[in-house]
């Protein structure tokens, strides 16, 4: 952020102090005197496995021949366990039988900080939303070789597969 996001001065870096102890060097605006703390979003991604982890559920959406995972931001006043939840039942009509996080990594094409978990969910039948253009249960090895390789969804699907 090199910009004030209410009066578009030039932002400079400048220590900023609360109560006394130091929060670090922070983007200060001098014609608004305040400090602006970076501002990005916070979203949820899923690496889902049937009910004996036997399987992973990839996604496509948007028009896109990418598998992908299950994904969505955070909505305001939900936690990321509401969020993962949620955007599982909403997206392919799955209940959620346990979770648990897995990694995370700061997406900069979004601005967003991506919170990825294990999940685990009751059955296999999935329905899905006009937003989910096709979903299919994977071995883990065939899963591996089909999600989008190089980004961030393969990462977090490699990573799963030491942790279940």
């Amino acid at each position: 952020m090199n910009y004030c996001y209410e009066c578009g001065s030039k932002l400079i870096l400048q220590e900023c102090f609360n109560c006394g102890v130091s929060e670090g060097i922070v983007p200060y605006c001098p014609q608004c005197k305040t400090f602006r703390f970076p501002v990005f979003s916070t979203a949820v991604s899923c690496v889902i496995y049937n009910k004996d982890y036997s399987k992973i559920l990839l996604v496509k959406q948007y028009g896109k021949d990418k598998n992908i995972l299950v994904a969505g931001y955070v909505n305001k006043g939900e936690n990321l366990e509401q969020t993962v939840k949620r955007e599982i039942k909403e997206e392919v009509g799955l209940d959620v039988l346990s979770l648990k996080f897995n990694a995370s990594r700061y997406f900069e094409k979004s601005n967003s900080l991506i919170c990825n978990f294990i999940v685990q969910t009751a059955g296999e039948n999935f329905v899905l939303n006009p937003e989910v253009d096709y979903a299919q249960w994977y071995s883990r090895e065939d899963a591996k070789e089909k999600i989008i390789p190089h980004g961030i969804a393969q990462e977090f699907l490699l990573l799963s597969l030491n942790k279940v």
